[in-house]
């Protein structure tokens, strides 16, 4: 997004938050009108898509200064759906999801088919196309999975709209059933918590049955993808795995590579 763009959203956003926040809130009520409003009062021209001022600060830019200092040790601002066209600002202690740049890698022999590689771009369906042709949902689970549907788009009970990338679900040894709701990020863009608030949220409505296990993609480089998987427990969503693949041609995976491993804990 172009400076311009990034300076509009900031006076946009920080204007909607001083008008609804009290000193000591921990959540912030705001709705999609009240951009509108504040766009004219502020003479700002409004972007034709106005869902992208909400997910530039989801998932590329900070907030402001001002709604920064507005921030207890420890915790950040993020906003949360919580019905059609109705937000919130909400302290959270894990806003966007950061790959751990110590994590050792594995590598993985890229069996993406050549057309697609030479097509592929660095980005959502670029890793969405990588993950599918080289089955690392099933490895990094350890389950066996098959793609349901992608982009799935519905409606949540008090969160409104949804998105989630590709669902995916799968069977196990012991013949338990899972979905994976998959959430790709390639380019600058983060992971946020949200999504995977979302997701869980939309398998509780569309796969009460099925064991629902959020799982993250982002690119680290052309070849390197990042994985996490989350499990959500009394204290809120937590990592429960990140793991590193490295997409590489089959004669770069080394005898030394194949014994590293096998040492290696699960």
């Amino acid at each position: 997004m172009a400076n311009k763009g990034k300076n509009r959203y900031s006076k946009l956003i920080e204007d909607v938050f001083a008008q609804h926040y009290t000193k000591g809130a921990k959540d912030v009520s705001f709705e999609r009108d009240d951009l509108v409003r504040t766009a004219k009062k502020l003479k700002i021209k409004l972007p034709k898509n106005l869902g992208d001022i909400i997910y530039s600060f989801r998932y590329r830019t900070d907030f402001p200064e001002s709604i920064r200092q507005a921030t207890p040790a420890g915790l950040e601002w993020i906003i949360r759906p919580t019905g059609p066209a109705k937000y919130k600002f909400c302290l959270t202690s894990m806003p966007r999801i950061i790959p751990n740049n110590l994590l050792a890698e594995t590598k993985i022999p890229d069996a993406t088919p050549g057309i697609i590689a030479k097509y592929a771009v660095n980005d959502e369906q670029g890793l969405l196309a990588k993950l599918r042709y080289n089955r690392l949902i099933d490895i990094f689970t350890g389950i066996t999975c098959y793609s349901l549907q992608n982009h799935l788009r519905t409606t949540v009970p008090n969160m409104g709209q949804i998105e989630t990338d590709e669902i995916y679900v799968g069977v196990d040894q012991r013949g338990a059933q899972y979905v994976f709701p998959i959430q790709a990020k390639g380019g600058t863009d983060q992971l946020g918590i949200v999504q995977i608030e979302q997701d869980f949220a939309m398998c509780s409505v569309k796969f009460p049955l099925l064991m629902c296990r959020p799982i993250a993609a982002q690119f680290l480089d052309d070849d390197l993808i990042a994985l996490f998987s989350f499990e959500k427990g009394k204290s809120g969503i937590a990592v429960i795995a990140e793991k590193h693949y490295r997409l590489v041609p089959p004669e770069e995976v080394k005898d030394e590579d194949l014994a590293s491993y096998c040492n290696r804990s699960f």
